[in-house]
């Protein structure tokens, strides 16, 4: 009677079994949640959505606190919420709502002997602004969706760190020293990578689909072959850069190297590159004052 086979475990098995088992972590404050359901239904308006932020003041307070930041730059004082949601659009807002629930999940954890998981929030803020200012620069109608994408780009490690908080700091300690591909790492060490955990907590967050396609494939935009493409691809140039630069934990992509024949694709120059890495300090210290 012949052996029966050993098949590994199915990885989106494992990340939704990862996702039920930390349901606080998973689970958006309801505040955020109506945000992102108002913002993606096409019926809704500006009203709609101040209806909503006026019932919670800590976060009328943080949009009025950016609206005024040098992040924004936008000129004169805006001391009413209504304003500052019509100046800053509906995108703008969810994504700020969304950065004030992320924030809080990145505290006081320890990734590996030199990053935390606070240095870990430092990385997915500069990828964010690194991915606006690509789109800006490439004047794309996608500077929100950018940013939003490199906020939560690598919320999958937060997973991990909560399902399997011993494996997942001996992975990042492992890379640390020796430099190695830390999705393989992942993949050896526990049966899927950040990128698969990410992809099944941004559906659990009912995100765009664009938005569950950053985080599923921004170590391989190649194998998105829809319209969100040129979104994956735009977060995998701002990941590469920002961790090239050690903006924050840069494990995940510490010596990934940018495609060419991808750059060229979306029509990504040189210049426009290195002109993002020289501003990107002084901008993710300007975000990090308000999403920080």
């Amino acid at each position: 009677m012949p052996l029966a086979t050993l098949t590994a475990p199915d990885p989106q098995a494992l990340a939704r079994d990862a996702i039920r088992s930390v349901t606080a972590l998973a689970t958006l404050p309801e505040v955020t949640a109506r945000i992102i359901a108002t913002v993606e239904d096409p019926r809704s308006s500006a009203a709609n959505l101040h209806k909503i932020i006026s019932h919670d003041p800590a976060l009328v307070t943080r949009i009025l606190k950016l609206v005024n930041s040098a992040f924004y730059g936008l000129p004169g004082q805006v001391g009413s919420i209504d304003r500052a949601i019509v100046l800053l659009g509906l995108n703008a807002v969810k994504n700020i709502a969304i950065a004030a629930s992320l924030g809080q999940l990145f505290r006081g954890v320890k990734l590996c002997d030199k990053f935390s998981a606070r240095d870990l929030w430092t990385h997915c803020i500069a990828v964010a602004v690194a991915g606006r200012e690509l789109a800006k620069g490439l004047k794309l109608p996608l500077v929100d969706e950018a940013f939003l994408g490199g906020m939560i780009h690598d919320s999958g490690i937060l997973i991990s760190l909560q399902a399997w908080p011993e494996k997942t700091r001996s992975i990042c300690n492992s890379v640390l020293k020796s430099g190695g591909n830390f999705c393989q790492a992942e993949q050896q060490g526990l049966g899927l990578d950040h990128q698969t955990l990410g992809q099944a907590l941004a559906e659990q967050w009912k995100f765009p689909a664009s938005c569950r396609l950053v985080a599923g494939s921004h170590h391989n935009p190649t194998t998105v072959q829809d319209d969100s493409r040129l979104l994956v691809t735009l977060v995998y140039v701002a990941d590469t850069i920002c961790c090239q630069i050690a903006q924050g934990f840069n494990l995940t992509a510490q010596h990934q190297q940018l495609d060419s024949a991808l750059l060229a694709e979306v029509k990504i120059e040189p210049a426009l590159i290195e002109q993002v890495k020289a501003n990107l300090p002084a901008q993710v210290s300007a975000a990090a004052a308000v999403f920080g």
